[in-house]
């Protein structure tokens, strides 16, 4: 039940949100919640209130996964989901303000926002993906984020958490949780867990396809997981088997997919219902879209810290007309670009790469260093018009990506 207060903070914001749009400044879901909670900071307790929510939390794929959630959990009943990206405050007040009915909710919320998001919303489900360095400049060290899951999710003993057993830092942060559904989602990214962040020691892995791990000295290591993937099928509990063909590319997708899963089922949602519906997720607020642009077609990526670079660059077509790589360092992407020196770029040896961006120097002597032969042109758009007709893939970090979005939607594309 929203208050009278709340009420009046919500007409205020959806104000805020009609002016935004009727001015070309924005869709106005940031603006319109960002109002509203300034007006009653309870709002996002009230409209959490009677919902059966689930929270989606990482520092890769929280979009893909919510989405593919809220396409499981609609096989139930209508579900309220920041489906634009949106993933603190301002954004899940919009979200749920856009759909005050709806019984459930599917919800991506930043890592350092879980703690309390859950205290106001107390989710039935809590999926954590994955744990790797990402903007140390606005979040600080990947290990005090898992420590502050893990004292989080502890005021929640009876949410259901559904964890990726193969990121030791997420299983770390589940590890005490008493309801936990473990779920080998894969991650080719482990630079950030070489050691245990429960002990310090150092971590073992079997380097197969398993995603083995343990610690060394201590008896934490990698559960037994209740949910798993190949290339063409899923597998639960009880003998739960289906063939699975996604949308999306990546095996990383099949990971996301896989958690998706698991998360609506702990809901009520059917398992093949479920599958089928995540298998149709397509698009993700414009990633993974491909757009004619003249003599080219585009294929456009998000990467925003080495992990999502590095899993990326996996799915990326070496074979056709080129690859745009744009980098930006304003402060949603994180002004610290030394990790590009994380992200291996060295299998590029027979590919047309352009740099592009704001930073796209950067990036070039980086390029440089990998031994890419590679030219430069900072704008996006002319960095793809200046590959040879055909398909090129376009990978772009948090701004670039979205100036390139903008001036797509600008030309109707």
């Amino acid at each position: 039940m929203v208050t009278t207060r709340g009420r009046l903070a919500l007409a205020a914001g959806a104000s805020a949100r009609w002016a935004s749009r009727v001015t070309g400044r924005g869709a106005g879901a940031m603006i319109g919640g960002l109002v509203a909670l300034a007006l009653d900071k309870s709002l996002l307790r009230q409209l959490g209130s009677g919902r059966r929510t689930v929270v989606v939390t990482g520092t890769n794929g929280k979009s893909t996964t919510t989405r593919m959630i809220a396409a499981a959990l609609r096989t139930i009943g209508e579900v309220a989901t920041n489906d634009t990206g949106a993933n603190m405050d301002a954004g899940l007040v919009a979200a749920l303000a856009a759909a005050r009915q709806a019984p459930l909710a599917a919800l991506e919320v930043d890592e350092m926002h879980v703690p309390h998001v859950s205290e106001a919303v107390d989710p039935r489900v809590i999926v954590l993906l994955n744990l790797s360095r990402d903007q140390l400049d606005r979040v600080g060290e990947i290990n005090h984020i898992e420590r502050t899951l893990r004292a989080g999710l502890a005021r929640h003993p009876s949410a259901v958490v559904i964890a990726n057993c193969d990121d030791v830092l997420m299983t770390s942060a589940a590890y005490d949780s008493p309801n936990v559904v473990w779920v080998a989602a894969g991650g080719s990214w482990a630079n950030d867990s070489v050691s245990c962040p429960r002990s310090g020691e150092i971590i073992l892995r079997d380097g197969g396809k398993s995603h083995d791990w343990r610690s060394t000295g201590t008896d934490f290591k990698r559960p037994s997981p209740h949910w798993w993937f190949d290339d063409t099928n899923i597998y639960g509990p009880n003998g739960f088997s289906l063939p699975m063909t996604l949308s999306l590319p990546g095996a990383v997708n099949r990971g996301n997919a896989t958690q998706a899963v698991a998360a609506a089922v702990a809901m009520g949602a059917d398992p093949a219902a479920a599958v089928a519906a995540v298998s149709g997720v397509d698009e993700v607020a414009g990633r993974y879209r491909t757009v004619r642009l003249g003599e080219h077609t585009a294929r456009v990526l998000l990467a925003k810290n080495p992990a999502g670079w590095q899993e990326a660059l996996s799915m990326v077509d070496k074979h056709g007309a080129g690859v745009v790589i744009s980098v930006n360092g304003q402060v949603p992407d994180g002004e610290d670009l030394s990790w590009l020196w994380d992200v291996r770029f060295e299998h590029f040896e027979d590919t047309h790469v352009v740099a592009a961006g704001e930073r796209g120097t950067d990036l070039a002597v980086r390029l440089g260093y990998a031994g890419v032969e590679h030219t430069l042109v900072h704008d996006t758009l002319d960095a793809i018009a200046s590959c040879p007709p055909g398909h090129v893939e376009v990978i772009a970090n948090y701004t670039a990506f979205l100036q390139l979005n903008r001036v797509l939607e600008r030309r109707g594309v």
